[in-house]
């Protein structure tokens, strides 16, 4: 217990000494561009815009169509849970991208912070942002019938794409230029679980080749009272851990090169 202890006192110091260090750059690096500090409320914007739209929405296209989007809530509850994790990938991925297109990554490995350190600070910090501005987004929509239990197991379902989509950005980007195009190709992830929404099971999990869809179908499971919530919790993780995984030593080998 004393060497676990240890570990996680130093981890803990470690990660500490890091956000001391970079958080107030990188708060200011974000207030002096205009793209990040959009994306850090694009969340918030848009729980308010299903809170005050959809309601409008689904009265004129009953009324004009004789169509009702009832039974539709779970989607756009997904939609808003994977907007999180997404947004705050890329205002850390561009803030990477900037730091290596500067190269000074490479000057960590011999700072006390330390590259892994910094790595560290990287990926963690858009996965709990991730976490508190989903559970705000869904409260703020009301359009999530679970309770506060349910949103947070959504929203920690939907984080590990945050570093995921971090690395993703940081692996293959070159600049924000690449990266900005990157993000929007990207966008082709969101496709599977809507398309997924829309087909039975068994066909359903053939989605599932998608990283998206399981955070997707996680909430979809838990706002209508599935039986698949942990199974689908359980391989969404993993599946989006072994993916970071991949992406973090294509990420060192960019660097080393």
């Amino acid at each position: 217990m004393k060497p676990t202890a240890a570990t996680a006192s130093t981890a803990a110091g470690t990660a500490l000494r890091v956000l001391k260090s970079l958080g107030p750059i990188d708060l200011k690096n974000v207030r002096r561009d205009s793209l990040l500090r959009w994306m850090l409320v694009l969340p918030v914007l848009l729980a308010l815009l299903f809170r005050f739209g959809v309601p409008p929405l689904e009265i004129w296209l009953r009324e004009r169509f004789d169509v009702a989007l009832a039974g539709y809530e779970p989607l756009l509850v997904s939609m808003l849970v994977m907007t999180a994790p997404m947004m705050y990938a890329v205002v850390i991925g561009f803030l990477l991208l900037d730091q290596k297109d500067d190269r000074t990554l490479s000057a960590l490995e011999v700072t006390p912070l330390t590259a892994r350190g910094y790595m560290l600070y990287r990926l963690v910090i858009p996965m709990v942002l991730s976490v508190v501005m989903t559970v705000v987004a869904l409260a703020m929509s009301g359009l999530s019938t679970v309770g506060l239990g349910g949103q947070l197991l959504a929203a920690l379902g939907a984080a590990p794409l945050a570093p995921a989509f971090t690395l993703f950005l940081a692996a293959f980007a070159r600049n924000k230029v690449q990266g900005f195009a990157l993000m929007k190709a990207a966008g082709v992830l969101n496709w599977p679980p809507l398309i997924a929404y829309f087909i039975e099971p068994p066909w359903q999990w053939a989605f599932g080749l998608s990283p998206t869809f399981w955070q997707a179908k996680l909430v979809w499971e838990i706002e209508t009272g599935g039986p698949w919530v942990w199974p689908v919790f359980g391989v969404g993780t993993l599946y989006a851990a072994v993916i970071a995984g991949l992406l973090l030593r294509r990420f060192d080998r960019v660097m080393h090169q």
